[in-house]
Parts: structure tokens; sequence; C-alpha cells
């Protein structure tokens, strides 16, 4: 069974690539840089390149993957607002940042109102105090 969340402890690591392929990627590009140093030629100022090119493309693949997410998220939370939100407020819906809207679904639908009157008044300066002022902790294990 999953933890409990909240804002402190809601953030997702995932051992294999955050403690596992990520270091190896960077270690491998400092090896790389290391035996171009020590053995200048082309084959090892190659081997730079491609210990480079694996670790940008392994994180453009978990950017892309956690913007699909994103837009996953903005779309629900659309839905959960026009649902959850008096009529007068749906005007503001379309306004709420993308990094708000990521903020605002750990809120429950009983204080979304009113968190999204204090996100429109500009009362938050990072999505982590948004987070902060929930009260009503809606979980999600869903992620990236």
């Amino acid at each position: 069974m999953a933890t409990r969340q909240s804002a402190a402890s809601h953030a997702r690591t995932i051992p294999i690539f955050h403690f596992f392929a990520l270091p190896v990627l960077i270690i491998n590009i400092g090896v790389s840089a290391v035996a171009l140093f020590r053995t200048p030629a082309p084959g090892t100022a190659w081997g730079v390149l491609v210990a480079v090119a694996l670790a940008v493309g392994v994180l453009f693949g978990r950017v892309h993957a956690l913007t699909a997410q994103d837009r996953v998220i903005r779309l629900e939370e659309t839905l959960r607002m026009q649902r959850v939100l008096p009529a007068d407020m749906h005007g503001e819906i379309g306004k709420i940042k993308r990094y708000e809207m990521v903020a605002l679904r750990f809120a429950s639908d009983a204080e979304l109102p009113a968190l999204v009157k204090r996100v429109r008044a500009g009362e938050f300066a990072k999505p982590l105090d948004i987070k902060k002022a929930i009260v009503s902790w809606r979980e999600d294990h869903l992620r990236v």
C-alpha cells in the first residue's frame, strides 16, 4: 500500500531512474570525458558525444512524459472545476496557469473554490505554497 501523501511527502522518486540510470548516465559522461582528455582521438570524442546524447535523450523522455501528464491533469482539473466551482467562477478556469492546476489537483472538492479564489488573487508565489495551503489532501498515486 502506498504511503499517505501530503505537501511534504507527495514527490515521487523512482529509484531505478533517480538512483541508478541517471547517475550511471552522468558518470558515463565523466568517464568518456576523462578518456578523451587522456587519449584525444576521434573515437574518444565520439564516445563523449554519444554519452551526452544518451543522457539528453533520457532526460527529454522524462520531460516529455511529465508534460503529457500535466496536459492530462489540466484536462481533468478543468472538468472537475466546471463541476465543482460556482457558475460565476467558471470564467476563471482558463486563467489558471498550468503549474497552479497541477498543484490544485491535490485539493478536495470542498476547499477547491476558496483556493481558486486565492490563486487568482495572486496569493501564492509557488506551487508548493498552494500545496501547503491544502487542508484536505486528495492523493494522486498515478503519476509519471
